[in-house]
Parts: structure tokens; C-alpha cells; sequence
């Protein structure tokens, strides 16, 4: 869990099952914790319940699965952003159902996001159930809880009317008991990105990835382990393997464990055309796996040549760097592509003057480089973008400083780059500030990223529409150009494919047909610069294509392009844009 803490910092869970528990006894464990310091918490309250026991007893592998809690044979855990939803200590993973049957209990946590939540709670109270709360994972956990009833209900009176009694039926149940229908049923109402695992009281395990492939799921397995999680460098890490010995869960398919550790994979659902995120390459994957870190590097050097001419390919008064920390390996990447031009243009210069060359003239062509500064510092590990609101703000202003001297002032250009540019008021409120005190000619923002234009409702949900400083200069530019029917006239399209309860076009898309990508970085630029910030501001952005070139094996761009690959990415992308022109834009114009 704590190789994988940079997917989770408002909490943390842990789930265990024990085996072969005499009844009366408790065999499933859970602990939950809240806060930056939630797995140090965990366990601390895990092991409050071993510091009396003798460490001879401790040693014991009988001793221990007899007598000590959470000393069991499944162990899962999962470490949570509060992205979308509600935050607070009940909200935090595994999710626990109980029941008096061991086949029965269901604890599940997952990396996920439903677009369908109401058709699956729909689904849920037709059947006469009671969720109790209004949540994706409280409706799948009760899905899947309901399904399991069922079968184990099936395999009971198929045993009992085979004439078995008592704990016969039990252990029959437990023996033959199949989670692949059971997971599949459920599975096929949904819509949305996921990656779902559970244990059941018995000792059933399972995961099961979206048959889109957007969410990531990898795992290894010897003679007496396996292992699921969402990255592979923690796998590597944590057991010691080689990366050829992981696997990668395929698309729609799911991984079974039974209570006696056989192991099988089975295709859940009929797999999608692939839409793994890319997004989740640039902005959220651990940074150590191979692919990703060659893939960041290739995001930065594909950047080189709108950098180039932003700067007027003045490099003697340019100085480049990152900001925030995880845009770092973008910079190593941007910073051998300036290389190689330089390197190709001192060939050029020496080549043009021959042996003419004094050697007064080559030390000069020779001395030139790319000049590379820390120029801002993140002093704390936490990622300001899926901070909510004020919160976000007020973070920004003070885990962010500069690097004074490392700049000339008022004669070199200062190029940053970030791994993207969303909301834009990190940079508004907060960093351009603080980087316009080195007093740069000007500031070229790069983002390894394209515009993100779109809500995301796989992952990192951001539900409305007014949250993107790319929409918000494309309504801009809108109204400039005296296009506001063209505002209301998506808007009334939305509506009326929403009323019709259909969701097959993307209607937000006819906003920024009008505007290059270009245009909207200007005013996006504009946007940022203000009376109070001396630098001339400017912008540069990945290109889609440059994106899928770098990620070729994760082509989901639904952030940049507003191609959604489910029904339900779609239908709530306008459903977002109702909103914004309901709750802001209409009641702009009535002031």
C-alpha cells in the first residue's frame, strides 16, 4: 500500500478474510483510516492487537491463524482521492456487506467511476432493495452482494434437495460456489471506467476491468501468491519480479481465485474497441513504470518545435524548467529535443565556415547549451488539481516558491512546462505571481497535454463545464465574435436529445468548431496575464496527434477531443453543459 500512495491521499482501507474460522469466531477483518497519514494509521491499529502476544507465538503461522486478528489468507487494500462524490472516513474502501452465510459477506473497493448511477440504482429499487446511500459503490456493492445471495440461495437448494445437511451444504456451497456469473450479470449494467476487486467470507477473490480498458489493472502469480494492482512498478517493487512476469487484466476480464488458490481468468464481457486513458499516462500513473516514463519523455520532445518558435529560437536567452513535479520527466524529454536541434545547429555553424573557423569561434559555437534551472519548487507531495475549491487555491500559494538568480531579468524568456493546464487558476492565482517576481521578458506555459476541453467521468470526474479555462475562453471568444446564438442553439440541442433520452452526439463539440487551437490558446493566454503581472504571457499545447503518437497503446483522449467511448460519457457531458447554461450562463444575462 505504500508503494502505491500516490494514487490515494484522503484515506486508506484494509480488508482481511481467515480461513476455516470456527463459528462464533470473526474471519473478516476491516480497518479504514482518513488523512495524508492514513496507511501508518492502519497498521498501527492493527498491530495494537499483537503487542502483548509473545513473539514466539508470533512466529507461529498455527498460533497466529487460531488466535490473532488479521492474520488471515486474503488481504486487500486500496488507498483513495476523493475525486468525485463525497469525502469522510465512511466513503473510504473496502465496502463491507455482512451476513450470517461466510459465501455470503462481500467486501469490494475499486478504482472506478459509473455514468449510469441512476439506471443502476433504478435497477437496485425495482428489485425491492434499499440502498443505503446514494453512491456508485454503494449500488455495485449491493448489486453484487444480491447476485451473490442468489447463487449461494441456487446452491443451496440444489444441495439440499441432493439430500446434503448442516455444514455439508456449507462447505458444499463454498467448494463449488462460481463468481464469474455473478460478477458478469452485474457487470453487464454498467457504463463507466472501473476496475472492481472483492473477497467474499468464504475466500473468493476476484477483479474485473471495464470492457473499454480504461482503467488498468496488472498481477503476478507464483506457487504460493497472487497479486493485483493498478500499476506495475509496485508490483515489481513489492515482489521482486521481472517486468515480463506481470500480466496486464485484458479488457472486459476478470481474475478468479478460489478459497484453495486455484486461479483462472475469464472474459467477463465481449471487450470494446480499445480506450485506455491517456490522461492517466500523463497526470496520474506511477512515473517508474518504463512505458510511462519513455512515454512522458516522448509528450516533452514532441513539444520542441511550438516551443522553438514561441522563443524565436532564441536559446542563449531562454531558460527552461517544470512545474508542478510530476511534469518533471516531460522536461527531461523537451530538454533532449532542444538538445538535438542545438547539437544539429552547432554541425550546421561549424560546417558553413569549414577550417575557417578560429578557434576563438568554434569554443563559441561549442560553449552553447540548453539552459535548464529549478526555477520553481513544490515543497510538499500533493497534487493541487483535484484539490476542491478555496482549498486548492490556498494550497498553491504556499507549497510553491522560486528559485531567485536563476534567470536573467528583463532579457530572458522563461519557458515552464506542466503536465496540464485544466482549470487554470492554480496558474492565475498562484504561480504566474510568484514567477513574475524573477521579472522574465516573457512566460511560455507548455503543457504535455492538449486542451483539456471535456469533463472526464471515468476517473478524475469534473463534472461541470465552467471548471476548464478552455471552455470558459472558448465562451469568451463567443461572445467577441457576436456567435452567442450559437451558445443557446447547443444549448436547446442538448435539451432536446436529453428529453428524447438519447445520448449518440457530443454537442459541446460545435463550440470550439469555429476557433483553432490556436486562437483559444491566446485567449486562454489573456485570461491568465492581468494588470498586475509584467511578463507577457503565452502558451503551448500538445497536439492529439503528438499525444497518440507518445501513447500509442492508450488512445482514450475523450479530455481533449470529447470522444467519449460510452453512451454514458456522453449523455452527461451535455447534461454538463445544460448545467453550466442553466446555473451561469442565462443567469449572466439576466444581471
Amino acid at each position: 500500500m505504500e508503494e502505491q500512495h500516490n494514487r490515494g491521499q484522503e484515506g486508506a482501507g484494509l480488508a482481511c478474510v481467515k480461513l476455516e474460522a470456527t463459528p462464533g469466531e470473526e474471519y473478516m477483518f476491516r480497518e479504514r483510516a482518513i488523512g495524508t497519514g492514513a496507511i501508518t494509521e492502519i497498521f498501527d491499529n492493527v498491530y495494537k492487537h499483537f503487542k502483548d502476544i509473545p513473539v514466539e507465538s508470533l512466529k507461529d503461522p498455527v498460533h497466529a491463524k487460531l488466535n490473532l486478528t488479521f492474520a488471515g489468507e486474503l488481504y486487500m487494500g486500496h488507498l483513495r482521492y476523493s475525486t468525485t462524490g463525497k469525502s469522510g472516513l465512511s466513503y473510504i474502501h473496502p465496502f463491507l456487506r455482512r451476513s450470517n452465510w461466510r459465501a455470503r459477506n462481500l467486501a469490494i473497493c475499486g478504482n472506478f467511476n459509473m455514468t449510469n448511477v441512476n439506471e443502476i440504482f433504478q435497477g437496485l429499487t425495482s428489485k425491492g432493495q434499499h440502498p443505503r446511500g446514494y453512491a456508485d459503490t454503494y449500488f455495485i456493492l449491493e448489486q453484487l452482494g444480491h447476485r451473490l445471495d442468489r447463487e449461494v440461495e441456487r446452491l443451496f437448494q440444489q444441495y439440499e434437495s441432493e439430500g446434503l445437511k448442516n455444514a455439508d451444504i456449507t462447505r458444499a456451497i463454498e467448494d463449488h460456489i462460481d463468481l464469474t456469473h455473478v460478477i458478469g450479470k452485474a457487470a453487464s449494467t454498467w457504463d463507466g471506467g472501473y476496475v472492481i476487486c472483492g473477497v467474499t467470507g468464504s475466500g473468493e477473490s476476484f477483479s474485473v476491468r471495464d470492457p473499454w480498458g480504461i482503467r488498468t489493472a496488472f498481477y503476478y502469480a507464483n506457487d504460493e501468491i497472487a497479486v493485483l494492482a493498478s500499476e506495475r512498478p509496485v508490483i515489481q517493487t513489492v515482489m521482486n519480479v521481472d517486468i515480463n512476469d506481470i500480466k496486464e487484466l485484458q479488457r472486459g476480464e476478470g481474475i478468479f481465485i478460489n478459497r484453495a488458490g486455484r486461479i483462472k481468468t475469464a472474459q467477463i464481457l465481449d471487450p470494446q474497441p480499445l480506450n485506455a486513458c491517456s490522461f492517466e499516462r500523463i497526470y496520474f500513473s506511477r512515473g517508474s513504470d518504463m512505458d510511462i516514463y519513455k512515454e512522458r519523455k516522448k509528450l516533452g520532445e514532441n513539444l520542441v518545435a511550438p516551443i522553438l518558435k514561441k522563443i524565436n529560437y532564441d536559446l542563449e536567452h531562454s531558460v527552461f524548467s517544470f512545474i508542478p513535479n510530476t511534469a518533471e520527466v516531460a522536461c527531461y524529454g523537451m530538454l533532449e529535443g532542444l538538445q538535438k536541434y542545438l547539437d544539429g545547429l552547432k554541425i550546421k555553424q561549424i560546417s558553413e565556415k569549414g577550417s575557417s573557423l578560429s578557434n576563438e569561434e568554434l569554443e563559441k559555437i561549442v560553449s552553447q547549451r540548453v539552459r535548464s534551472e529549478k526555477v520553481a519548487i513544490k515543497d510538499i507531495k500533493l497534487r493541487t488539481f483535484i484539490a476542491e475549491g478555496n482549498t486548492r487555491n490556498d494550497l498553491a500559494a504556499h507549497v510553491y516558491d522560486v528559485t531567485y538568480g536563476s534567470i536573467v531579468p528583463g532579457e530572458d524568456n522563461l519557458v515552464v512546462i506542466d503536465d496540464s493546464i485544466v482549470r487554470g487558476t492554480t496558474l492565475k492565482q498562484s504561480i504566474i505571481s510568484i514567477l513574475d517576481r524573477l521579472n522574465p521578458k516573457k512566460i511560455i506555459f507548455v503543457s504535455s497535454s492538449p486542451q483539456i476541453r471535456y469533463p472526464d467521468y471515468y476517473g478524475i470526474d469534473m463534472s461541470s463545464m465552467n471548471e476548464f479555462i478552455a471552455f470558459k475562453a472558448t465562451i469568451e471568444l463567443l461572445t467577441e465574435k457576436k456567435k452567442e446564438g450559437l451558445i443557446t442553439e447547443t444549448y436547446h440541442k442538448a435539451k432536446q436529445q436529453m428529453c428524447a433520452n438519447e445520448t449518440k452526439i457530443n454537442y459541446v463539440k460545435d463550440l470550439y468548431a469555429p476557433f483553432s487551437d490556436e486562437d483559444i490558446s491566446k485567449k486562454m493566454a489573456e485570461m491568465l496575464g492581468g494588470p498586475t503581472v509584467c511578463a507577457e504571457i503565452e502558451l503551448v499545447f500538445q497536439t492529439i496527434e503528438g499525444l497518440h503518437a507518445a501513447c500509442p497503446g492508450h488512445p482514450g483522449d475523450w479530455y481533449f477531443s470529447g470522444e467519449y467511448p460510452t453512451p454514458g460519457g456522453i449523455r452527461m457531458v451535455n447534461q454538463a453543459f445544460i448545467n453550466y447554461m442553466e446555473e451561469t450562463y442565462f443567469k449572466q444575462d439576466n444581471k
